[in-house]
């Protein structure tokens, strides 16, 4: 049984062998309809129960699919419904007795102290589907679109992360890029850096991984250029001081010019200012394509938990 919690706690070898399953499993399904299952159907007869304790549209919808791909199924538990360490029962048992209904348990959850107790008292592989530290089935996905694009390793490329840099998403990144020794430049104003833990990370990178604070600098001859909406999900912070601190990081056309000109916009979604229309729905952008694609590697990621990957 293994965990799919932080990207960090995942071997470099079983990184790649998700991405590469990803790609064969999407290859085979050039033929069948939304909710026809794999030919091989390797989770069938397994249920995976989802509880979303934030509000989620693309990691809902896409694990809903991918266990069904692979021939199982789904039950989406609310959180309201639930006892969930608040109605006297601990979370500790709760997990318990979900590891007695189903085969596998995907949490978004506003607490990873939440995550970890969950793992602790489960005797079934729990996912990470975000958490305030992590948002590791994105990152992947994000990497397995990259490569699927540019048809090169994803260590071959230069990525450019304009925007917030002490965020879920900006901290599985970092962790993937030190993974596959990736070429990361991020643009963020100095005080959302990277936290302290992962700025000693990226020192040890020798380089590898560059902070600057004028976007101009970081997006130079970029091969991708990603951002995240500034303000993020139950972010607890002054909004209008935080959106002005970040008005000269904008991504519009005059900063899509300084990358190279094959160069790709990817966005995990939802969006606000921090793109413009004309970048989002423009010729670089594959936004579409990359959440389509946490269909794929999610079904990877689900392999892997259950023992059945490639």
């Amino acid at each position: 049984m293994k965990h799919f919690l932080h990207i960090k706690d995942i071997p470099t070898k079983d990184l790649k062998k998700i991405i590469y399953d990803a790609k064969i499993r999407k290859q085979k399904r050039k033929k069948l309809n939304t909710l026809d299952p794999d030919k091989d159907v390797p989770l069938k007869g397994q249920i995976l129960l989802q509880m979303f304790q934030k509000a989620s549209s693309r990691t809902r919808v896409s694990f809903y699919l991918a266990i069904k791909q692979l021939g199982g199924g789904s039950l989406t538990l609310r959180p309201e419904e639930l006892h969930l360490g608040t109605g006297g029962e601990s979370i500790a048992d709760t997990s318990k007795i979900l590891s007695t209904y189903g085969n596998a348990f995907m949490l978004r959850t506003d607490s990873d102290k939440k995550l970890d107790e969950f793992k602790k008292h489960s005797n079934i592989p729990i996912i990470n589907g975000l958490s305030p530290s992590s948002h590791p089935t994105q990152v992947l996905s994000d990497i397995f679109t990259i490569e699927e694009i540019k048809k090169k390793s994803i260590s071959k490329l230069k990525l450019c992360w304009i925007g917030d840099a002490n965020n879920n998403m900006m901290n599985s990144l970092i962790e993937a890029c030190i993974k596959f020794s990736v070429s990361l430049n991020i643009a963020c104003p100095k005080s959302y850096q990277p936290n302290k833990a992962l700025i000693s990370s990226i020192k040890k990178q020798k380089g590898k991984i560059k902070i600057f604070h004028k976007k101009e600098l970081a997006v130079k001859n970029s091969d991708v250029v990603m951002t995240d909406k500034i303000i993020s999900l139950n972010d607890k912070v002054n909004k209008r001081k935080k959106i002005k601190s970040f008005k000269n990081f904008k991504v519009d056309t005059k900063t899509m010019r300084f990358a190279k000109k094959d160069a790709i916009f990817l966005h995990c979604l939802p969006r606000g200012n921090e793109v413009t229309e004309e970048v989002f729905l423009g010729r670089h952008s594959k936004v579409w394509q990359q959440a389509l694609n946490r269909v794929h590697v999610q079904k990877s990621i689900l392999l892997y938990c259950f023992g059945k990957l490639r």
